[in-house]
């Protein structure tokens, strides 16, 4: 298995990978999510992400899965945080328990240590317990809870 850079012409896979994602974690949580988002504007919006030296893009092998990383501006409340933010990460689900989800994250916390990060975040729906399980077992840790009435 093998993770690599997006380059300019990987766009369309990343496209597909966060479409997926998309529709089998927001469309299932996420009563407001727009699924279809990324087939509208997935390809100018990750093609920029591509070329921005302050984002990763991680592709897995074989429609494996994805990784958006990006750093943080400084936050002049927590000045001394230095963030590198893990946006979305998807594993396809036949490549599960394949170590692809390892693979990707490894990469994004390498990639934010070389870049100055001192605090790694991501997001995950409270309802996947899978998804908060993955990212405690690798270190992430419950800071802020976000409330919602719907």
């Amino acid at each position: 298995m093998t993770v690599s850079e997006c380059r300019p012409e990987d766009v369309p896979d990343l496209v597909a990978s966060a479409a997926a994602l998309f529709a089998e974690d927001g469309g299932r949580h996420d009563p407001f999510m727009d699924t279809g988002w990324p087939a509208r504007e997935g390809r100018a919006y990750y093609a920029d992400l591509v070329e921005d030296p302050a984002c990763l893009c991680l592709l897995a092998d074989g429609g494996g899965g994805h990784l958006v990383g990006r750093l943080r501006r400084p936050n002049p409340l927590r000045p001394g945080a230095v963030t590198a933010e893990l946006e979305s990460m998807r594993v396809a689900p036949e490549r599960r328990r394949e170590g692809v989800g390892s693979a990707l994250v490894n990469a994004f916390l390498a990639w934010a240590h070389e870049h100055g990060a001192n605090e790694t975040t991501v997001q995950a729906y409270a309802q996947n317990a899978s998804a908060l399980n993955f990212y405690r077992t690798r270190g992430f840790r419950p800071v802020l809870v976000t409330l919602a009435r719907t």
